[in-house]
């Protein structure tokens, strides 16, 4: 795979949009499926929570959380015009029904009250914020006392495997994901890592982890 292919694969991955969006939103809700699944787990949903993600891709995985409880209110946020758009296409039972609402925005400057949300989530977009501490002060920001956030990333030991994160990933291991949240004053809760099911990326076996930092807002 030529450089070009790598970089435009970073950038799509990152921000999809353009005519392959709609395809490259479907191939990742394939690769980022256990990951999703075991974010999903550890929120460990509760009646009457309210959930801000960001990142939301086009939209999969809202069913998944929407379905436990119909007290449960999510809000999707996402850079990409495309995701947002098919996000609501895919979810508009949950839109019409009040449980569910799609935003673009970015994460430097939420559109949102302080302490409104019980639990902020976010798979593999990390990686992509230019500034780290002001997005998780804004997660901070709009968290209830008490409420948590839970970051889900592929480990630096994975990620750098993968050919195209030299176009504009920042990677983090466990320990460098935990103090960034410390040094936000977020305490930490919980590091859980699995191992997922290998993937084939450009014809070659990768292996695949996943990890979530789960930290609170005192």
């Amino acid at each position: 795979m030529d450089e070009s292919t790598l970089k435009s694969i970073a950038g799509q991955l990152r921000q999809p949009s353009g005519e392959h969006a709609v395809e490259v939103g479907e191939k990742m809700n394939d690769g980022n499926l256990h990951i999703n699944i075991n974010t999903i787990a550890a929120l460990q949903l509760t009646a009457n929570d309210n959930i801000l993600e960001i990142g939301m891709g086009n939209g999969f995985f809202v069913k998944d959380i929407l379905s436990t409880d119909p007290s449960i209110r999510y809000t999707g946020l996402d850079f990409s015009e495309a995701m947002v758009r098919e996000a609501c296409k895919r979810n508009s039972g949950f839109i019409n029904k009040g449980q569910a609402q799609f935003l673009m925005g970015d994460a430097r400057n939420l559109p949102f009250d302080n302490a409104m949300f019980s639990k902020v989530f976010t798979v593999n977009t990390i990686y992509f914020w230019e500034d780290q501490e002001q997005v998780l002060s804004e997660i901070k920001r709009v968290l209830k006392p008490g409420g948590k956030v839970f970051i889900a990333i592929r480990p630096k030991s994975v990620m750098k495997l993968y050919p195209f994160v030299k176009y504009g990933f920042n990677m983090f291991n466990k320990k460098e994901l935990a103090d960034l949240l410390l040094g936000i004053g977020f305490n930490i809760c919980e590091i859980l890592e699995k191992k997922e099911p290998e993937q084939e990326i450009n014809g070659e076996k990768m292996r695949v982890e996943t990890l979530i930092v789960c930290a609170e807002k005192s």
